[in-house]
């Protein structure tokens, strides 16, 4: 449910134009790096836009962090099989949604996830399989449906003993659409939020152009394979193109189904378009667990979302809104 270094590039430069400037801050926040582009009429004005952004990641970073000792999602952690946590509306409400992609993706993306038994190792240090126990034991204690939420008391239950909550997987998305939100509100007309890989946008360049994304085929880092325009919307890649591992033939990816406790197969990247980030990341993680065939089977259901997916072959294939020859 990790995800890896991210398969998508930025195309665009710094540019000024009668009034108006694109200016980009590169950070490291949420142990990642960390962009955000305002346009404004000035560097001083895109600046403190940029600066409300850094102070925004920080906020929601200490509310929802599974690493942060003092975070709610902490908290919940430590009293999971024990009591009932109360939180904020924020946390209450992010945790309802994770749970609602948990049930369309059939427990392939669960914030649960934390709860995981570590026995997979993607370093080059494990030289045969676990054992099929020791996976079956170490995903015992994840289970979306274990998650007790009360609305009324706006509490937070695990009700498995060990059990972990990790946000990992959906809260950089919802932290993108957090910082875009709040710029468009304090007058920020067009930016690019870049948490990690999960990429929101809004508005125009300054030269009246759309912002633009290439997706770079995980097969050969030093290629986009497709480039696409975004107007007010959101794109997540996750892959598996640098940490797996290879036993009797088979790829293992990083990347972890949480029902099984096996590593996904088949799969090197997952692209996920949408309005919002937080879904798109969410869907990322799910759709590289699910595969090809039933991950584009649900994307085709649901209204407003697209993918592309390329298979451990190199072969690309992208959902039914998607015409890829038209991109390349």
């Amino acid at each position: 449910m990790i995800k890896s270094i991210i398969s998508l590039c930025l195309l665009f430069t710094t540019f000024i134009s009668v009034g108006q400037i694109a200016h980009k801050r590169k950070l490291s926040m949420l142990g990642s790096p960390f962009e955000v582009t305002a346009v404004a009429n000035d560097t001083i004005k895109a600046n403190e836009y940029i600066d409300l952004a850094v102070a925004e990641v920080k906020r929601i970073e200490n509310l929802i962090s599974d690493w942060i000792p003092t975070t709610q999602i902490s908290e919940i952690n430590r009293n999971a099989g024990i009591k009932p946590v109360k939180v904020d509306a924020e946390v209450f409400e992010l945790v309802e949604r994770a749970i609602k992609i948990s049930q369309i993706t059939n427990g392939a993306f669960d914030i649960s996830y934390a709860s995981m038994d570590k026995i997979w190792k993607f370093d080059g240090s494990m030289k045969v399989m676990p054992t099929e126990e020791a996976i079956k034991k170490s995903v015992a204690r994840i289970g979306y449906r274990n998650i007790i939420l009360n609305k009324k008391e706006q509490t937070i239950f695990l009700k498995l003993e060990g059990m972990k909550l990790g946000l990992g997987g959906i809260g950089q998305g919802y932290i993108a659409d957090k910082v875009k939100n709040l710029l468009v509100s304090k007058g920020c007309t067009s930016g690019i939020v870049n948490v990690s890989g999960d990429i929101n946008t809004w508005g125009k360049q300054p030269d009246g152009k759309l912002w633009n994304v290439g997706i770079v085929n995980p097969l050969n880092k030093n290629k986009v394979f497709a480039t696409f325009p975004l107007e007010d919307s959101a794109v997540e890649t996750s892959g598996s193109y640098e940490k797996y591992v290879i036993f009797n033939g088979i790829r293992y990816s990083h990347i972890i189904d949480p029902r099984t406790g096996y590593p996904a197969t088949g799969v090197v990247s997952v692209s996920v378009f949408a309005k919002q980030t937080e879904i798109a990341d969410a869907l990322a993680t799910g759709i590289f667990v699910l595969g090809v065939e039933v991950g584009l089977d649900l994307v085709n259901q649901l209204k407003g979302i697209e993918c592309i997916i390329v298979d451990d072959k190199g072969k690309i294939h992208s959902s039914k809104g998607i015409d890829i020859k038209k991109y390349n």
